[in-house]
């Protein structure tokens, strides 16, 4: 598998005075990942922390602890990783579990008040992609390509947003596997039969490249050493690609339309009982 066994030996720390889960979120959601694997569960990170577990000489990390927790896994193994939790200390909402469980689950840790979410098969926020047969690919996140996706198919994407995902690509490279690159073809795969999504992630990446040229300031992407590739020309590589790919017969009939209807989906918004 591509994945680098990032932070391999902290989520054996000690649970600290807070209760049985560790303080620090990335490596709570890392032993929480870690048991999984033990059972044969296939249980990845995703969200904001998956991109300092992907690059973790990247110093923005402000404000971790506060930082809520997203996984990842298959419909196959949502009842392992439900027992997996409960065992750990989380509290489940039962109500919301058995509404959207086919696609969602969502736990607290009622000891430190922090939420995790847990995507089931696929992400379906601006727009939908597929990743339980992709898990397999990466550990102890989901793959480069898909994480660049969760990032980019945002249609109101914010800075935060921007930044998480020029720090992975300043240190992965675009390429044709999963093995420490950027899958392009994954993303091609969406962007060349959907309008919507290439107009969506097109115009995020030129949102990346004016972002990183007028207003990132140099703390906010600090490795401690130069960064190991040229995001602006990643950008422009990507760019290019999703540009020249041959498109399907749905996105060239539904670029007729163009931005004339609305080409996302709003994310819905649904409360939780905590």
């Amino acid at each position: 598998m591509g994945g680098r066994p990032l932070l391999a030996a902290e989520p054996d720390a000690p649970a600290d005075l807070g209760g049985p889960t560790l303080r620090d979120p990335l490596l709570e959601a890392l032993r929480i990942i870690k048991i999984a694997d033990a059972k044969g569960l296939q249980v990845r990170l995703m969200g904001g922390l998956s991109f300092h577990a992907r690059c973790p000489e990247w110093t923005a990390r402000v404000d971790r602890e506060r930082r809520d927790i997203d996984l990842a896994t298959r419909s196959k193994d949502r009842k392992g990783l439900q027992g997996i939790m409960e065992a750990e200390g989380y509290t489940a909402d039962r109500q919301y579990n058995a509404l959207y469980g086919h696609k969602q689950l969502y736990f607290v840790d009622t000891a430190r008040g922090r939420p995790v979410d847990v995507l089931i098969d696929r992400m379906e926020m601006c727009h939908k992609f597929e990743f339980a047969d992709r898990l397999v690919a990466d550990s102890p996140t989901v793959p480069l390509a898909e994480m660049v996706l969760s990032k980019l198919q945002i249609a109101r994407i914010n800075r935060k947003d921007i930044l998480d995902a020029l720090a992975l690509m300043s240190e992965y490279p675009l390429g044709k596997g999963d093995a420490g690159t950027i899958n392009i073809d994954r993303i091609l795969v969406h962007t060349s039969a959907d309008w919507g999504w290439w107009r969506t992630l097109g115009g995020n990446l030129d949102k990346m490249r004016l972002l990183y040229n007028t207003e990132v300031t140099p703390e906010e992407l600090d490795f401690r050493r130069p960064p190991k590739l040229d995001v602006r020309a990643q950008i422009a590589q990507l760019r290019a690609a999703i540009d020249e790919a041959p498109k399907s017969m749905k996105w060239k009939l539904r670029s007729q339309v163009g931005e004339r209807v609305q080409w996302f989906e709003e994310p819905e918004e649904v409360g939780h009982d905590r």
